[in-house]
């Protein structure tokens, strides 16, 4: 288990921890903007009461967003999504089938009444801005934080740009 600090805001799960070479980019965006996360391996096949345990009690210890990555059959960010109303980031693992495909059509199509919203395969760091967008709704600070990144974001690659020595050759 990652844990950045003393509460939590945001819960990253997943399956396993041969997820964790995806899920800990999560944890590194979480960190770069200072938003305090827990990383935890918890099967939602092999070790469900666990799992409900741990959605049960997320929001009394101060998660307010849960990250849950899933590859295969990728029940993991629905199931939790079906016990909680915190909001569910589902993150789709590459996999050797389809490369992730599987994963992500999986965690894509859940049925109504249940949303998980969800990245691309892989994409952990996208689905740590989104939690942050999430909680930046609340915390102007955050937004302040959010808001840096994407304009560093910019520069660099307006830098790049400038020092590719382009030209135009029409």
């Amino acid at each position: 288990m990652a844990d950045q600090g003393t509460s939590a805001r945001v819960g990253i799960v997943c399956g396993s921890r041969s997820d964790f070479p995806v899920m800990e980019k999560a944890v590194e965006m979480l960190g770069r903007l200072e938003i305090p996360c827990e990383l935890h391996a918890i099967s939602a096949h092999r070790a469900p009461d666990l799992l409900f345990r741990f959605v049960g009690g997320a929001g009394e210890r101060g998660i307010c967003v849960i990250i849950a990555g899933a590859g295969g059959a990728a029940h993991l960010p629905g199931v939790i999504a079906a016990k909680t109303i915190l909001p569910v980031i589902g993150v789709p693992i590459p996999t050797q089938v389809n490369g992730g495909l599987d994963s992500l059509l999986s965690i894509v199509q859940m049925p109504k009444g249940i949303p998980v919203a969800t990245v691309a395969i892989g994409g952990a760091e996208n689905a740590a801005l989104l939690a942050a967008e999430i909680l930046a709704l609340a915390d102007p600070a955050l937004r302040g934080r959010l808001l840096a990144f994407r304009d560093a974001q910019t520069r660099s690659i307006e830098e790049d740009e400038s020092n590719a020595n382009l030209r135009d050759d029409s």
